[in-house]
């Protein structure tokens, strides 16, 4: 029989945070104990303690119940069962405690003086009478109702903390169920945990169905198989698919909710009829497959079809003085006066954006798709016509911006998107503009897209202008390469290198790449090198050691405004995740700057992040990066520095934000920077694409290195398989059957 430990209680106040899990809540923290015995603090009086427990601060006060081990390389821990958050002891800690960030409105400041004023009853007064707050010298009446607000919301806050944490809720997420639902949270909760998953960005269903089983759900409960399936086909489409096959998507979610086949086929007509799935009988080469869509996706697929006929069905043009342009002046006109000498395809091109409804240009890096555009710009102003210019980021709308000498937005800016009610330019307000111009294409997804289509008239003019060899939109839908392969548009591939061009390794090689060979790799050049390690940690070393001393020394560039860090996975030594700490240890180092853990993560003034979703209201887009630049303690608020302006992030907004010292190749899509660092190794062969290495490398514009080995990138030039997204747009446009 097992014998029990017998639990210890440690009391002290939490001195920092040394490490902090979201996930798991896995935490390391220095104590300094109120009560010690000898051997158990260091010479600085501190504990270690570790174990899994709710997100802590500096200055709490708290008592662990557990017990003393011995790690071998750490020494003497307390290893913790669980904690009591307690009020501080002494006015220092009190102090401490309240100017920690803890309550809104408070900081070290404030918390002095309110201390100062009432000594150990403060916390009473707080309780009992916070009106009295504005007995305090220049705690104003405003000030004292924030303050009093905000100390009533913590206290509902860690009623609600008390019970998610039960059923295994981190901290930073419960602090969003609680700004979702406020006093009825746990309510809510307990009513229907899968509408978690629904309705706060961050939790997905495997969280809401911990918390449903936590909660006592049948493990067959109609309820939990009906949001499986739905949980199955929403991560199909997070893969990129328009719609699943059945037998995929009930084969997925059996496994997901580990229930038998039969359960997930018997949930299938309640969700028809609830209208959370629409199915459709589509064509493959094997014979019909019953497609099961997303709503959105459904309509959006059936939407662009259908208005994409309707452009392409109608005669009438707004570009009908196009027919007057003598084509040969035009372009002899170009070459001596702008300086532009058009290829004969390029000349093609040109004719066929203005002269069709609806065509594509694309082509690689060096190819000429800039000068190409700059022409079909310049025809369109020598017959007075009207266009926008758009792209689907922020990131590429400047670059787009830049090339051109004309202003352009991103697709959203464009079409007056409006939080809770959508695009205001659409159908029955339509884009006044006779010619629209897409670039960065590849990144379309469908229902952008759709949303696109519907803000034109059958009359506008559409050319889309992208690499189709790159990597494929993040959301569902592979628009671009679905229009080509649908043989309905006029699509001109530019292929050849312009000299200047072609003195440049990075588009060389990216060519090379395209082309199923290897780069040239002999380090002779003055832009593209390989540093081989065959190792994950020796890589991840020196490619540290790259990005804060090599290239900075070398190239003059800076190691976090001029360099990025690109990885084809999330986890292991060469992940994101990993880089961005061992980075952000390296490149913005502790003691400097202020800091903060929020939601288990440290953010650190001077950090380098990226918005992870659109949010319209602040009006930064996913993929934009920043600068932290200033931590509000007493407002709760983080400032982020994104192109020149600044956007506050209150503290339980933050889970938009990811660190961007390291991101994935796929992030980096639509973005250039003066030099990328990507590591590439043989343990990465899931991800290993020619695709995504010739992505990787087209975001440079003065320096790519490689780390890793030869080995690693000829596996990835020889996978130059697409990977297939199920989708029926070419097939609703031409009648082609979708590839297997």
């Amino acid at each position: 029989m097992a014998v029990q430990m017998n639990l210890e209680t440690l009391e002290g106040v939490v001195e920092r945070i040394t490490f902090h899990s979201e996930e798991s809540g896995y935490t390391v923290l220095r104590l300094r104990p109120t009560s010690f015995r000898r051997g158990q603090v260091d010479r600085n009086g501190l504990a270690t303690v570790v174990g899994i427990l709710p997100e802590l601060q500096p200055g709490e006060s708290v008592r662990f119940r557990g017990g003393w081990t011995h790690h071998a390389e750490y020494g003497g821990q307390f290893r913790a069962e669980d904690v009591q958050q307690m009020a501080p002891a002494t006015v220092e800690g009190l102090r401490r405690y309240l100017g920690s960030g803890l309550i809104k409105g408070i900081g070290p400041a404030t918390a002095q003086k309110i201390v100062d004023h009432f000594g150990m009853a403060t916390l009473d007064i707080l309780e009992a009478s916070p009106d009295r707050l504005r007995e305090v010298p220049s705690v104003g009446k405003h000030r004292a109702g924030l303050i009093a607000r905000a100390w009533a919301d913590q206290k509902q806050i860690k009623a609600v903390m008390l019970f998610l944490q039960s059923h295994h809720v981190s901290t930073g997420l419960a602090v969003r169920i609680y700004k979702a639902y406020g006093e009825n949270a746990i309510e809510q909760v307990q009513k229907n945990p899968y509408q978690l998953a629904q309705d706060i960005y961050g939790i997905g269903f495997r969280t809401a169905d911990q918390i449903a089983r936590n909660m006592g759900l049948p493990f067959l409960a109609p309820e939990r198989v009906a949001a499986g399936l739905v949980f199955a086909l929403n991560e199909l489409t997070e893969d990129g698919h328009v719609y699943a096959p059945r037998d995929a998507a009930i084969r997925k979610a059996a496994e997901l909710l580990e229930v038998p086949v039969e359960a997930c086929e018997a949930a299938i007509e309640g969700l028809r009829q609830t209208e959370q799935i629409v199915t459709e009988s589509l064509p493959t080469h094997e014979g019909q497959v019953e497609a099961w869509y997303l709503p959105p996706l459904y309509y959006s697929e059936k939407g662009a079809a259908n208005r994409l006929h309707g452009m392409l069905g109608s005669a009438v043009s707004r570009l009908r003085a196009i027919r007057t342009l003598d084509w040969s002046s035009f372009f002899e006109r170009l070459a001596q006066s702008e300086d532009l000498k058009l290829t004969a395809q390029q000349q093609t091109a040109v004719r066929e954006a203005l002269t069709h409804k609806v065509s594509i240009l694309t082509g690689g890096p060096g190819t000429g798709k800039t000068t190409t555009l700059h022409a079909v710009i310049h025809a369109l102003e020598a017959i007075h016509a009207s266009y926008a210019l758009a792209s689907p980021t922020g990131r590429a709308a400047k670059r787009l911006s830049e090339a051109t000498g004309r202003p352009a937005q991103t697709i959203h800016r464009l079409l007056g998107f409006k939080p809770g009610t959508g695009f205001l330019t659409n159908e029955d307000s339509p884009l006044k503009a006779d010619m629209l111009i897409l670039d960065e294409a590849s990144m379309l997804d469908l229902v952008l897209f759709y949303s696109v289509l519907r803000a034109l008239t059958p009359d506008t003019h559409l050319l889309l202008v992208g690499d189709v060899d790159q990597l494929p939109s993040v959301g569902a839908g592979d628009v671009l390469r679905d229009l080509i392969r649908s043989g309905r548009l006029p699509v001109t591939r530019l292929a050849t290198i312009f000299r200047q061009a072609g003195d440049s390794l990075i588009i060389t090689n990216a060519h090379r790449i395209n082309q199923g060979h290897m780069p040239d790799l002999h380090n002779g050049g003055t832009d593209f090198f390989l540093f081989t390690a065959e190792e994950p940690e020796a890589a991840a070393d020196l490619l540290i050691d790259v990005v804060q001393n090599r290239i900075p020394a070398r190239f003059g560039l800076h190691p976090i405004e001029d360099i990025q860090v690109l990885s084809p996975m999330y986890r292991g030594a060469l992940g994101v995740g990993a880089l961005n700490e061992r980075l952000q240890a390296a490149l913005n180092p502790p003691g400097r700057t202020a800091e903060r853990l929020i939601g288990g993560r440290l953010f650190r003034v001077g950090d380098k992040v990226i918005q992870m979703r659109n949010n319209y209201d602040k009006d930064v887009f996913n993929g934009d990066l920043g600068r932290v630049q200033a931590l509000d303690f007493t407002d709760q608020l983080l400032r982020v520095s994104v192109d020149g302006r600044f956007v506050d992030y209150d503290w339980a907004d933050t889970g938009e934000l990811s660190h961007a010292y390291a991101i994935s190749v796929h992030r980096s899509q639509g973005s250039e920077y003066p030099a990328i660092v990507l590591p590439i190794m043989t343990q990465h062969y899931m991800m290993l694409q020619r695709n995504l290495l010739y992505t990787a490398i087209t975001r440079a514009r003065r320096l790519v290195v490689l780390i890793g080995s030869r080995k690693a990138i000829a596996m990835a030039i020889r996978n130059d398989k697409v990977l297939h997204r199920f989708s029926g747009l070419a097939w609703r446009l031409s009648g082609q059957v979708p590839p297997d």
